[in-house]
């Protein structure tokens, strides 16, 4: 008898502990909580394991697998149908999910691929590849409709491949990787409705809420740091139809995969509803713990050892000094050779960029582009505010010659030209130092920031002209006024930043070539055509070979995106299009001219606060600038006197009809794939676009 109820106790003390760390949904009600996941049930394979502490790990530091965790009952998307057609026709149940998550990486600028939230008809996902594809689909099945898996993705990795507006976003996926929405990963502040960075991978714990609406048929993502309060505005509200993609019986999950980079991703906590009910709270206080970093975690066990000998606290400070020495020499540790001695001056220590930018703070976060993260930060002895840039990077690869152009770029100095102020490296990692401009990016000013963010306020003519002014005389210093010559390469609205007096200047200098003068009219030639559609010179297609008569047609396309408030080339551009449905600016203020409204270009923005004639020679500099054959363009010098007035702007013959048409007389075509994703040939490394330096990622 005894025994018996000793055993009843303990069963129930069982259960008892259970019920503080996961809570599965009971029978098929669709709803279910896990506050940890200790004595979940889930089903798990690949990497994923739940630890001691009730986290559920989905991946380790092992690269290239992946991890699902399954709820182990199926759920029924669809109201039940009498028959096969009507199931068909059914429409998908409205449901609401909500997980906390963290990421935890070795380095500051790199990270594993992300991790997901996903509706699958199968728990039988071994097919799937990990890397860039999340452990939810591979090359051959991306795309297929017959996946009928729905995903929220929490991406760390810009792919090409998958169109990935950057390297730390959010994307909601139907049966592929493409994302059908997506958004810089943050949240909007609920005081003052502002947009907050937060970096994914930054090994804080973040949750999120995926609301979906099968009447409306729409979906929300929220997402926020953990423990604060939920955002009234979604991150993305898109419309999207799920009736036709989730299957009638399907099941939930979490996955993630790994690629060359040490990453681990953790799940603190989830629950789940279906149909219409919001999904369960979570409960902040029964939720396990994100690992501390991982430089803290090689603490060695011989102290448990020597504790109990003699004289322990002496051996106790030993080892505490000992481990804060190590961990401070590998906090601040740098990459250092031999022939960066010759640098030294143009040189920071790691620590004070550590320092001067919060330790790479998700608060300081200024945004985020294709080859890395942007930091604001003040260093402490000068107080001076900078802009810190880190990039990954091959040090195998041309990294003296590389660092060697960047010490040169950091001679510069112009009024008009953002000053490189140094460098730091790190193993797998480059740090570049800039000039911190304030008021961000003249595309931030022309179209707006994250999301559906307006902008902050309508530039008026006077900005408008003073930032091409601006723009023209620094090119003037770049080609014909330094000990080298300058070619930027990538002259566009968001590489051109704005001080605290809203002077503009041009900045990202990761693609510029330089040449000494004399060495010849043509050049130094490339082995890709890199930079941004819409600004690449036409003859670059065919001759590979930069000259500044390429930064003078990019100028042209500055010119009249500034003027006219639009980019180069818009996709969709309505009754202004090609036969594609492609807006292409230049054309079209090539017709307006002919049809005597060149004005009509202007912004309309402005609303007629503009001096006609003053506007007119503007648009007329962008058209001779943008002009397909490079011996037509004026030098930059030139274009100063024709903004000046010192100097008659000559007309484009009026036989021009098409400048897109008479480059494709005169060139091949160019390969949009390559144009778009910008590379170094010069070195085999990228510093990127530095435009996310004060616009807040692209």
């Amino acid at each position: 008898m005894l025994a018996s109820f000793s055993f009843l106790l303990l069963l129930v003390c069982h259960f008892h502990g259970l019920s503080h760390a996961a809570v599965p949904a009971a029978g098929g009600d669709g709803q279910f909580i896990y506050n940890g996941f200790t004595g979940a049930g889930l089903d798990l394979d690949g990497m994923a394991v739940v630890e001691p502490d009730g986290k559920l790990q989905l991946t380790n530091v092992t690269s290239q697998l992946k991890g699902h965790a399954f709820h182990p009952a199926p759920l029924r998307f669809h109201d039940e149908a009498p028959s096969a057609s009507a199931q068909n026709g059914s429409t998908a149940r409205s449901f609401s999910t909500t997980f906390v998550f963290g990421i935890a990486a070795e380095y500051v600028t790199v990270s594993g691929n992300g991790l997901a939230f996903f509706v699958a008809p199968s728990k039988n996902l071994s097919a799937a590849s990990p890397s860039q594809f999340l452990g939810l689909f591979n090359s051959e099945n991306n795309g297929n409709a017959s996946n009928r898996v729905f995903a929220v993705e929490l991406d760390t990795i810009l792919n090409p491949e998958f169109r990935d507006i950057n390297s730390n976003h959010v994307g909601v996926d139907v049966n592929g990787l493409v994302s059908v929405a997506a958004a810089p990963a943050g949240y909007y502040a609920a005081d003052d409705g502002g947009f907050k960075n937060l970096s994914l991978y930054s090994g804080d714990a973040m949750q999120v809420w995926v609301e979906y609406d099968g009447a409306a048929a729409a979906l929300n993502v929220t997402l926020a740091p953990a423990e604060a309060p939920r955002p009234k505005r979604p991150l993305i509200s898109v419309a999207v139809d799920l009736s036709a993609v989730v299957s009638d019986t399907a099941y939930v999950g979490l996955s993630s995969s790994t690629g060359p980079f040490r990453t681990r991703h953790y799940v603190l906590g989830w629950s789940f509803a279906l149909g219409g009910s919001a999904a369960p709270a979570l409960d902040y206080a029964k939720l396990p713990k994100m690992p501390r970093a991982a430089a803290a975690k090689h603490r060695p066990r011989a102290l448990d050892v020597a504790l109990p000998v003699a004289t322990p606290l002496l051996a106790l400070a030993a080892v505490a000094c000992a481990s804060l020495l190590a961990w401070r020499r590998l906090r601040y540790a740098e990459l250092r050779e031999d022939w960066e001695v010759e640098f030294g001056p143009h040189r920071f220590k790691y620590r004070d960029l550590f320092h001067a930018t919060g330790g790479f703070s998700g608060e300081r976060l200024l945004g985020v582009g294709g080859f890395g993260r942007v930091y604001r930060g003040v260093l402490r002895e000068s107080k001076t505010e900078v802009a810190v840039k880190v990039v990954s990077h091959d040090a195998r690869q041309g990294m003296r010659q590389f660092v060697a152009e960047v010490v040169s770029i950091g001679r510069l100095r112009h009024r008009n030209v953002v000053q490189l102020l140094g460098y730091c490296r790190r193993r797998g990692e480059l740090l570049l130092v800039y000039d911190y401009m304030p008021n961000g990016s003249l595309d931030r000013w022309l179209y707006g920031g994250h999301g559906e963010a307006p902008p902050p306020l309508t530039l008026s003519w006077e900005q408008r002209l003073r930032a091409i002014r601006g723009v023209a005389s620094g090119l003037v210093y770049l080609h014909e006024e330094w000990e080298q010559v300058v070619i930027h390469r990538d002259v566009k609205a968001s590489n051109v930043l704005l001080d605290a007096d809203m002077n503009a200047r041009l900045g990202d200098f990761g693609l510029a070539r330089l040449y000494d003068r004399g060495a010849g009219a043509g050049g130094p030639q490339s082995t890709h055509v890199v930079g941004t559609m819409g600004y690449l010179a036409p003859e670059l297609a065919h001759t590979r070979r930069v000259t500044p008569a390429t930064d003078v047609f990019a100028f042209g396309a500055f010119v009249l995106e500034v003027a006219c408030g639009r980019r180069p080339i818009e996709r969709g551009g309505g009754g202004d299009g090609d036969g594609d449905g492609r807006f292409v600016l230049v054309d079209w203020v090539l017709e307006l001219w002919h049809a005597g409204a060149l004005a009509d270009a202007v912004d309309a923005r402005l609303r007629g606060g503009f001096p006609a004639e003053e506007a007119e020679l503007v648009l007329m500099l962008g058209l001779l600038c943008s002009h397909p054959v490079p011996g037509e363009r004026p030098p930059m010098r030139q274009v100063v006197k024709y903004l000046d007035g010192d100097a008659p702007l000559p007309e484009p013959p009026r036989a021009y009809r098409s400048f897109t048409a008479l480059a494709t007389m005169h060139n091949v075509g160019f390969d949009s794939y390559a144009a778009s994703y910008p590379s170094s040939s010069a070195t085999g490394t990228s510093v990127g676009d530095v435009s996310s330096v004060h616009s807040g990622g692209k």
